[in-house]
Formats: C-alpha cells, structure tokens, sequence
C-alpha cells in the first residue's frame, strides 16, 4: 500500500507519524515546501512537488492535510485515478466543486474518509449508544461550545499567517472548527433550517470571523445551538443533549461523558481507557482508512456526512450574512 501525503503541515505531520506507528513504511510526501515545521522528520522519506509526479507514483491511497481552499484541487484528480482518500476537515471552504469530487470518485472508485476524529472519541461514542439505546427518551435540545484561543495553536508561527485566519486560504471560525457541526449531526440527524450570527468580537487582527453562534433546527423537532470561538482562554468543547427522560454530558477536558436518567436518578459515567490521550482519535480514525483502503469497512465518516456539515457550515455563514433565517437544501 503506497500512500501519498499531501500537505505538510502540523495535521499532515501527525498523519505521517500514525502511518509509521501503524507499520505503514511506503510513503511519499507531496510537498510545496511552505511547511514552518523542522524538516528532521522527514529526511529519507520520497518527495514529489507536483501532482502529475504524484499520480506518477501510483498511490493506492492519499492524506490531504493541505489549507483547507486547496483540498478539492489535489482531491478531485487524486479520486479520479482510483487514489482513496482521506480528507482532512472539512470537505472544502464551499459548496463549489463538491459535485465534481463526487463524479471523480465514482468514476474512479476512490472511496472517500473526511477526517472528524471526535467521532472515534470514546465518550462521543457513548454518547452515541446511548442516544441510539433511547437512554433519555427523546432529545429535544443539543447545545454544542467550542472555543480555543487561535494564537495557542502553533507558537512556532504566526497566527496570522495560518490558514485558520486566512480567507484566501478557507479560514474562518465556522469552517475550521467545524467538530461541532459533524457531531451533531451524526448524533441527532439532518438539520432542516439555521440561524446564525457571525463576526469578529476580538482582537485578534484578523479578516475573518472569529465567533460564530447558530439556533438549529433538526428534522426529528429538536432544537441544537452551536458556539464558536477563536478567543476563549483557557480552551473548552463540551456537549450537553437534554431528552425527555434525562440528560447527556460530554467534556474533552476530562474526556468523561455523563447519562442522568430523570426516572430512576441513576448517573452512568464513561471515562476514557486510562493513558487515553488526544492522538488516540486520530490513531482510530488512520485504523479506520486503512480498513477502507483494503475495503474492509465502510469510510466513516463518509464523503456525504462531510459534504452535510459543510452545507451547515455555508448555512451558518449565508444565514449571518443575510440576516435570516436559512434552510438547507437535501
């Protein structure tokens, strides 16, 4: 199995060490040569630095890690040559070109990965189960915060230069912490209609938006609200689904995910395996594509559960910037 890893930033990077933690030793990097990371790593590794030379290479599979405005231009040829993919959140910075990629991947068999590593979490797996297990009844509010201080990300360079501060590059709140938006919908179904606002409330200097808060409203008549933010410190992401017959909680700090059933006031608690850490979802996920490259599994998430989040995504930002009230097209 030879793998093609496109882009080299800090994602790409840690996708790199997982395939050689995984046993993976057939890589090839597809490089630009913009990467502010050392380059000790990736001494003795194959490099190309174009894409003809890449589909040269014959990968049976590729690893898009690139900024999130160029994923469609290395991912559309890349399906159409039967190179399987994983594709690094989200799908794209629009909903432009998302049919192409699809025609590309059927035309050449490509399956298809987007890389939402909060869905092999396992508290949001136990969320999962016991929403599926009808623990609290029927949900009726979802309440999703994530907010992480931008400028903590990468110390080693420029916030402002990263792709998340870029609109050129698909920067943005909305687009690029986008968990939220995939986790919710696995977890409580389509989404028919949202209102959202969103701006930049700080200080950060940055020509995107770096707050974003929508009202949801899910098939099923259950309402979400999802907060993002580029500013808050110290960092939180946290859950909470409120059903008719209990609550569900989850929080990344702790990883402990949380079932109070009203009826009997009993509290079930799920805490991660112990020395669990925040590699391990992207571990699971990499397992995962492995098995869909051997097709052993199905991709999960697949190609259409990106493309709905993204659909949320451009909802969010269509909603904020008309000032109404958006529905989502099926």
């Amino acid at each position: 199995m030879r793998i093609l890893i496109v882009g080299l930033g800090s994602v790409g990077r840690r996708h790199l060490r997982n395939l050689a933690t995984l046993g993976q030793q057939d890589v090839v990097l597809l490089r630009s040569g913009k990467a502010t990371l050392p380059e000790s790593e990736l001494e003795g590794l194959a490099a190309v630095h174009d894409l003809e030379a890449a589909l040269q290479a014959r990968p049976s599979a590729a690893v898009i890690a690139t900024p999130t405005s160029l994923h469609l231009d290395a991912a559309i040829p890349l399906a159409r040559a039967g190179c399987h993919l994983l594709l690094e959140k989200p799908v794209s910075h629009s909903m432009d070109g998302v049919d192409e990629l699809r025609q590309a991947a059927g035309e050449g068999g490509a399956r298809v990965m987007v890389a939402f590593q909060y869905r092999y979490h396992p508290g949001l797996r136990a969320v999962e189960r016991w929403l599926h297990s009808g623990a609290i009844g029927r949900p009726y509010h979802a309440r999703a915060h994530y907010g992480d201080y931008l400028p903590g990300w990468h110390p080693w360079e420029d916030y402002r230069a990263s792709y998340s501060a870029r609109a050129d590059q698909g920067g943005g709140v909305v687009m690029t912490l986008c968990h939220p938006l995939d986790y919710l919908l696995w977890l409580m179904g389509e989404v028919q209609a949202v209102t959202a606002s969103v701006g930049s409330r700080g200080d950060l200097g940055i020509p995107v938006e770096d707050t974003a808060d929508a009202l949801l409203e899910f098939d099923s008549g259950a309402i979400g609200s999802i907060h993002l933010d580029y500013l808050q410190r110290p960092a939180a992401h946290h859950l909470a689904i409120l059903g008719t017959e209990g609550t569900i909680t989850w929080d990344q700090a702790d990883g402990v995910a949380r079932l109070h059933r009203a009826a009997s006031g009993a509290h079930e608690v799920v805490e991660p395996p112990q020395g669990y850490e925040r590699n391990h979802m992207f571990l699971a996920e990499m397992e995962r594509f492995l098995a869909v490259v051997e097709g052993r599994e199905p991709p999960m998430p697949s190609l259409e559960d990106g493309v709905r989040a993204l659909a949320l995504g451009a909802a969010m930002l269509e909603s904020s910037r008309r000032s109404a009230h958006v529905g989502l097209s099926r």
